[in-house]
């Protein structure tokens, strides 16, 4: 995962408390700076997502409003006004770099329904084919407790969740630390850096304990949890000091800085894994030779135009198994159609899908970046 250059595609997350710099709104000079560092890396061809908070401080400051509040409510009603001046933010720093960048807004419901993370996958992987850089945070507005299981709770675990849905090489968690210490560097001075930790155990997390930042909602702990969550999907992790001068151009090329969370499986071997584990047995889409050429040897997605037959009943956004003419399956990946859908299409042009289904979920039945080989 780790290329001449670097890391190839990264998730950077972006810390309240860091954003404000500790004040109680938006520090434009350390936001410009993140900014700069990102716009050289995507210059350079890495491919970045951004999921930021501050959202809700930018609210409290536009409203002049004071007072914290735990109710619900009031932080929606924060994040609202605050999220389209923290997205304006991004688009004048972003503006000065000739970057376009693109808002998305997720919830727990948006990642865990299979239509949801296929949407949302892949509108995330056609932006950054775009060289649209997405900024992205929770859905704030919807995402309230009475909608039991649709909130996430915090960007550290949406951030990495993130990371999981686009098969990101490197999740960076930026905020005011500079990573995981022996103990709390606020209060002792002679707690040191962790700088690399192979595992997460019980001593790992104990480290960890301690509040949410004044401003934030994530502490520690929550970003041991979100590099708990990345590294089992195939993703390294660096939490680190957003403050500290170059940080994600140091973390980008793979130079030591803040704590290194490594994954000890390869992006594609999660990613092959899962679809393993969720494959839709009773799904199998057969192809001609020429389709079996072009995913196998010319790693090219699955179009209406090579599929013989659909086998099995199954829904858009299953795994389904992509078989030869003999019955052997050498590919697995999500659907972009159902199994009566498929039938509707296969043998067509792509062009022909509008006037064959009700809807146009892509000109591909299976996209190349929804598909593993199995031979």
């Amino acid at each position: 995962m780790v290329i001449a250059s670097g890391y190839q595609r990264l998730v950077v997350k972006l810390g309240t408390s860091l954003l404000t710099a500790g004040g109680r709104q938006l520090h434009l000079p350390t936001m410009s700076s993140l900014v700069e560092q990102i716009a050289h890396l995507h210059h350079q061809g890495q491919e970045i997502i951004i999921v930021s908070s501050g959202a809700i401080a930018a609210g409290r400051h536009e409203l002049a409003i004071s007072q914290k509040s735990r109710a619900l409510l009031f932080k929606q009603v924060l994040a609202s006004v605050g999220q389209s001046h923290l997205m304006h933010v991004y688009e004048q720093l972003f503006g000065l770099h000739k970057i376009t960048v693109a808002q998305a807004l997720l919830t727990r419901k948006d990642l865990t329904d299979r239509h949801g993370y296929l949407n949302a996958r892949n509108t995330l992987l056609a932006l950054m084919e775009l060289q649209v850089i997405a900024v992205i945070n929770e859905n704030d507005v919807v995402a309230i407790d009475e909608i039991r299981g649709n909130r996430i709770g915090d960007n550290d675990n949406l951030s990495a969740m993130v990371a999981n849905l686009v098969d990101a090489d490197l999740l960076v968690i930026l905020t005011d630390i500079g990573g995981l210490f022996t103990s709390d560097p606020h209060s002792c001075p002679d707690a040191r850096l962790i700088t690399r930790v192979e595992r997460i155990d019980d001593r790992i997390e104990s480290l960890a304990g301690g509040s949410a930042s004044t401003l934030g909602t994530g502490g520690m702990a929550t970003k041991i949890e979100a590099a708990r969550l990345a590294t089992a999907s195939g993703v390294n992790v660096i939490i680190a000091d957003g403050r500290e001068p170059g940080i994600l151009l140091k973390a980008a090329s793979g130079e030591p800085c803040g704590t290194l969370f490594p994954s000890h499986m390869t992006r594609l071997e999660s990613r092959k894994r899962w679809m393993l584990t969720n494959r839709a047995s009773q799904g199998r889409i057969v192809v001609d030779e020429g389709a079996l050429l072009a995913l196998r040897e010319k790693e090219k997605s699955l179009l209406p135009a090579g599929i013989r037959e659909v086998q099995g009943d199954f829904q858009r956004g299953d795994i389904v198994d992509i078989v030869d003419q003999a019955g052997e399956a050498f590919a697995c990946g999500i659907s972009n159609y159902s199994s009566r859908e498929i039938a509707l299409i296969k043998g067509s042009h792509s062009k022909r899908i509008a006037s064959l289904v009700n809807h146009v979920c892509g000109t591909e039945v299976v996209h190349r970046n929804n598909m593993v080989l199995l031979s």
